[in-house]
């Protein structure tokens, strides 16, 4: 179901039925872009650390916008054995709700703009009829601004004793429109009086004025053109009809106040429910969401591990779970699409699910990528059929397993992090895995050098993995931690290369002592000259399996990219990103809700425990 500003209200209850009723969501967000520095390649470095990983998204990826928020909510029927879809498909902008309302300023990528453009995205829906919505301490900000001024409405009366002090040069301007409300009040026909516009400095000395010269018998507003043109109405009224006309203007503000809070509606409803939310790839969706909706990004990891569980005490990554055994051997590509069509084949069983009814259905093999509710869609269709195979493998077999299975529970808040070699995930619910990577180099060169500079450099070593970190370093990762001393032994003289362990790369960048190597204009000139010589036996091979690629990186999308697998070695365009991986209360208020949530949680999962279940079969490793 398609949702944009004008049928949000009357559609809402729908959304919040949906909910209820359901046993888990599936979501996915589209957004204006991805990184505003980096290459996606930078961005997302095979050794970064989760802490690298989070800063670096939220530096560079949270000034885009997610403007299409696709939510799919999935009930099982235990009658007819199926599943009843609800799917939703929100575009989202946030529209100032007034003059005082925070004015939004976001980012665009030209690839992801131009990619979303040929899947036949529908940008005019996003800026001309997309949903507004405010976070917690924006909606905090404008209630209370909509109190104190009524309050000084309201205090108003008080004051109206005594004259209010005009400026010299507003007194011609108010004596007239006094004269026109003198000749308005002694005419019996006319009800109300239209003042010309005027400034906001002038409105608020008519407001003064009139509260004061005329305490009762009448009514004065603003309103607002359909040019945002704002001018003051004056109405004859006794005193019943004047406080009327007080609570109304005042219902009428609580409900534009609430329209503005608008899609952080839904996401608040989504977060109280405590119920499971399965994304694909959904750090970024993750991120987004609450930084739109709830608050800006914590500084700290940690602190953005506890918000999340906050808002959201079960999330599920479907490329996780795909990248983990037992799927591992038998699923080879992850990205959503593939995936979405592997799970229809054998050793799987696609699930039977129908829409509900006065919901459009989506037909797979249409695939309609890219639209947020569709991706939704397909992600819940993926989770269901990876943990019904779980259930296969019990004795006696599972043909359904719950959302609230212990089954699943070894997947739950473990977000993919997408390219890193040996960290599959940000655990959100304890530490991070922290391996050693003895066998892993940082090098440092000149900015000229290219991918197979460094395969000459290190073609002694066998088979090496190369992640770019900028234009002048990368990670090495070498097949035999022992060879790791040899190849820092030979950068001691090299003029312009510098090698060192990953444990004193990550040392000296703790101590801030990290100094990027500078290049004299002479030095650059002779880099061809100082290239390292082949140290043995060339054995260069095929098997290269990092974020790099032969010859000079490229920063923009290439035509042939988009059906590449995104574990694949070779670079990864912004667009591609996008095709292959789309990817409750403020922080005091989440704090004291955060035993409830989890309490929550607890009892759920208790309550759809397998008390059979061989659970170790399927564990998260703590080792990839």
């Amino acid at each position: 179901m398609e949702i944009i500003r004008s049928n949000f209200k009357i559609n809402l209850h729908k959304v919040y039925q949906a909910i209820e009723e359901a046993d888990f969501f599936a979501i996915d967000g589209e957004f204006s872009g991805i990184s505003d520095g980096p290459s996606v390649t930078a961005l997302t470095s095979g050794f970064d650390t989760p802490e690298e990983r989070y800063q670096k998204l939220k530096k560079h990826s949270m000034d885009f916008l997610l403007f299409q928020f696709g939510l799919c909510a999935f009930k099982y029927d235990h009658t007819d054995s199926k599943h009843v879809t609800k799917s939703f498909n929100f575009y989202v902008f946030p529209k100032p709700f007034s003059r005082s309302s925070p004015d939004v300023k976001f980012v665009c990528q030209s690839s992801s703009i131009d990619f979303l453009a040929s899947q036949g995205f529908d940008f005019n829906k996003v800026f001309c009829s997309g949903i507004p919505y405010l976070n917690q301490e924006e909606e905090r900000q404008l209630r209370e601004q909509f109190d104190e001024k009524r309050s000084q409405a309201n205090g108003a009366g008080a004051l109206a004793k005594c004259p209010v002090t005009i400026p010299d040069d507003q007194k011609k301007f108010i004596d007239q429109v006094i004269e026109k409300i003198e000749d308005f009040l002694q005419s019996e026909e006319k009800r109300s009086l239209e003042l010309d516009s005027c400034t906001g400095f002038q409105r608020k000395l008519i407001y003064q004025t009139l509260s004061w010269k005329y305490p009762k018998g009448i009514h004065v507003e603003t309103l607002e053109t359909d040019k945002k043109e704002r001018h003051i109405v004056i109405s004859k009224v006794d005193e019943e009809e004047r406080k009327k006309r007080e609570q109304e203007k005042y219902t009428k503000e609580q409900e534009e106040l609430n329209d503005a809070v608008g899609f952080s509606r839904v996401i608040h409803a989504i977060a109280n429910s405590g119920k499971l939310v399965v994304g694909h790839n959904m750090l970024l969706d993750v991120m987004h969401t609450i930084h739109q909706f709830y608050c800006p990004l914590p500084a700290d990891l940690n602190e953005f591990k506890e918000m999340t569980t906050c808002v959201f005490p079960r999330l599920l990554d479907t490329k996780l779970m795909a990248s983990t055994q037992p799927f591992k051997d038998i699923i080879n590509n992850t990205s959503l699409a593939e995936l979405e069509k592997r799970l229809k084949e054998t050793p799987f069983d696609p699930p039977k699910v129908e829409s509900a009814e006065g919901f459009p259905s989506y037909d797979t093999a249409s695939e309609q990528l890219h639209e947020a509710g569709y991706d939704a869609y397909i992600t819940g269709l993926c989770f269901i059929s990876m943990a019904n195979y779980l259930g296969s493998l019990l004795s006696p077999p599972k043909t359904c397993v719950s959302a609230r299975s212990k089954l699943i529970e070894p997947f739950f808040n473990k977000l993919f992090l997408m390219r890193v070699m040996d960290i599959p995930y940000l655990n959100l619910e304890g530490p991070d895995l922290q391996p050693k990577r003895d066998h892993v180099l940082h090098v440092t060169f000149p900015k000229e050098w290219k991918t197979s500079d460094l395969y000459q450099l290190f073609s002694a070593f066998g088979n090496i993995q190369i992640s770019w970190i900028d234009d002048t370093s990368a990670f090495v990762s070498l097949s035999q931690p022992e060879q790791v001393q040899i190849a820092v032994n030979t950068s001691k003289y090299a003029e312009s290369y510098r090698i060192q362990t990953y444990a004193e790369y990550v040392g000296k960048k703790r101590e801030g002592k990290q100094v990027k190597r500078k290049w004299t204009e002479d030095s650059w000139k002779e880099v061809d000259r100082k290239r390292p010589q082949v140290l043995g036996p060339c054995y260069h091979t095929n098997s290269f399996t990092a974020t790099g690629m032969v010859g000079k990186r490229t920063l923009s999308p290439g035509p042939g990219e988009a059906g590449l697998e995104d574990r694949e070695s070779e670079e990864i365009s912004d667009s591609e990103l996008e095709q292959t991986d789309s990817c409750a209360d403020a922080l005091p208020e989440g704090r004291k809700k955060a035993k409830k949530l989890k309490r929550m949680k607890k009892e759920l999962s208790l309550a759809g425990s397998v008390s059979n279940s061989p659970a170790v079969l399927f564990e998260v490793p703590d080792t990839w």
